[in-house]
């Protein structure tokens, strides 16, 4: 009895079993147009149409795989093309053959490159992709980790410095308040001395206003140095 396209053992299951493919990628681009994703697992479209087996929903599925109808995406399908599988369809991603695996490994012999993607060859590029972004993810994660903490390192700098711009400038209008107070004093008590004559002496009470102008000025001039350094 012919083959068709590696689907069964003879014509009737070869039949039955494209049936059933076309009937899951029917089902399929209900769901979803070329593509979209459908976020379902064979098993669950296979009971939706009907077919209980989970083996015979794998198998139609991986048909549909095999002949480039579906694309295996993180556990989901993506539907690739709608049109029917044809009787006599061959497979575009080769399958590997169990059989011809075992020999190899037995007899140790590297398989040949027939040109074709293979599922072997798919997982481990999948594999190898997800190890380089798991490591991508893990550094951006630390960079960002970094950047957090030395933006909050030079927040706080900035707060404690605006802070003590604050306290300083408060006190240098003090200081300057104070200064002007004492020069308005001084100028008052000159003023008042020279006016009584210049060989008149200067009275307990005149001298101790003047020593305090004095004291203060140098205690603000002491002040003014101070916070200048």
């Amino acid at each position: 009895m012919a083959r068709q396209g590696g689907m069964g053992h003879d014509d009737a299951v070869n039949q039955e079993s494209l049936e059933r493919a076309n009937a899951f990628l029917a089902a399929f681009a209900e769901r979803a147009g070329p593509g979209e994703l459908v976020e379902l697992s064979p098993a669950e479209i296979g009971r939706e149409i009907g077919v209980a087996e989970p083996l015979a929903a794998a198998r139609a599925v991986r048909a549909l795989l095999a002949r480039r109808r579906l694309e295996a995406v993180d556990g989901s399908y993506r539907l690739l093309d709608a049109r029917p599988i044809e009787p006599g369809e061959r497979e575009q991603v080769a399958r590997p053959r169990r059989s011809a695996g075992r020999r190899a490994r037995a007899s140790g012999a590297v398989p040949r490159d027939t040109g074709r993607t293979t599922y072997s060859q798919i997982g481990r590029e999948v594999v190898e992709r997800t190890i380089e972004l798991g490591r991508e993810v893990g550094t951006l994660r630390g960079q960002l980790r970094t950047a957090r903490e030395e933006a909050r390192a030079a927040r706080e700098a900035r707060d404690d410095s605006e802070r003590r711009a604050a306290q300083l400038s408060a006190r240098v209008k003090e200081l300057e308040g104070r200064a002007e107070m004492a020069e308005a004093n001084l100028r008052t008590l000159l003023a008042a001395a020279k006016g009584t004559g210049r060989d008149q002496a200067v009275g307990d009470t005149e001298m101790e206003a003047i020593l305090g102008v004095l004291k203060g000025e140098q205690e603000a001039r002491a002040e003014r140095e101070a916070s200048g350094s």
